[in-house]
């Protein structure tokens, strides 16, 4: 996130980091990386030492599955998988109304465009791993019914801030392609539920991997989950109707999550501006398509 958090301080993540990992720790500083969650870096006499993060608790994420995800990533790289770039023990500890980790910090950059080769390979060997005891499963993350959910909510006027009128017109008009994607999604996602699952990290593009001397990594795996494999390969244009789905997930998820944004209150910050353009994005981005296959 761009903005610090208005409900914590820099000096309570301080508190816990020292408590919880790093008893030297000296200095906390708020990252603006990232989107969704907040992130500090935890550094003592000036190195950084440690990437420590703020995820929030709701429909996507239980303390327990949190915590199960982040437990799995560290197994999957104790197995070999060098790639996967964990969390410290404890995984997870209750921090304001989320839960806070903390995983080494390791200096790099993320690429400026996905290499299908590199990313393919580590794709290939997180799926073709045994997955760890206690991984979460994957489930739908919207329900059928949510444009009759948004229509509800649109029946009242959004005035909390620069944008809600803005965010409840775009939604309003977009409805009827809402339930359609919603309706597309579920017919297919019950065919995705009786398919054998494999590790997947959810989110393995660009944003999520850093270039470092050890090589590329993984990063941000609160997203682990047992799924088809089709939930990651569609970074790399995989078709069918399992990428289709996926594709469908990510818009109505982002959908879902802008719609509450917006009808509470807000201050047209930063944050605020990229996730009014990200809703727009959602709503106005043409319909998936099979991709082209490559020569």
């Amino acid at each position: 996130m761009h903005e610090p958090p208005t409900h914590v301080s820099d000096q309570d993540v301080l508190d816990t980091v020292r408590a919880t990992w790093l008893p030297d720790t000296d200095t906390v500083t708020h990252l603006s990386v990232g989107f969704g969650a907040h992130h500090w870096a935890a550094s003592v006499a000036g190195e950084r030492r440690l990437f420590v993060t703020l995820d929030s608790l709701g429909d996507r994420h239980s303390a327990d599955s949190l915590t199960a995800a982040y437990r799995a990533a560290a197994t999957l790289a104790a197995e070999g998988l060098e790639f996967v770039h964990a969390s410290l023990t404890p995984f997870t500890v209750p921090f304001a109304e989320g839960l806070l980790s903390a995983a080494p910090w390791v200096d790099g950059h993320r690429p400026e465009r996905l290499e299908r080769e590199v990313t393919s390979t580590m794709l290939a060997r997180l799926h073709a791993t045994p997955p760890p005891e206690g991984m979460p499963r994957w489930q739908p993350l919207v329900g059928p019914d949510l444009a009759d959910d948004l229509d509800g909510r649109l029946r009242t006027t959004w005035d909390g801030g620069p944008f809600s009128a803005r965010a409840h017109t775009a939604l309003r008009a977009h409805l009827p392609a809402i339930d359609t994607w919603a309706t597309r999604y579920h017919r297919l996602a019950a065919e995705a539920a009786s398919r054998p699952g494999v590790p997947t990290h959810g989110e393995p593009d660009v944003h999520n991997q850093l270039l470092t001397e050890r090589g590329t990594l993984l990063v941000d795996w609160e997203s682990l989950r047992l799924a088809p494999a089709e939930r990651d390969l569609r970074v790399l244009d995989a078709g069918g109707p399992m990428a289709e789905m996926f594709d469908l997930e990510w818009r109505l998820d982002e959908v879902q999550q802008y719609a509450v944004w917006f009808q509470q209150p807000h201050t047209g910050g930063a944050d605020d501006l990229e996730a009014v353009e990200g809703l727009l994005e959602e709503l106005e981005r043409p319909d998936w398509r099979e991709p082209t296959r490559r020569q």
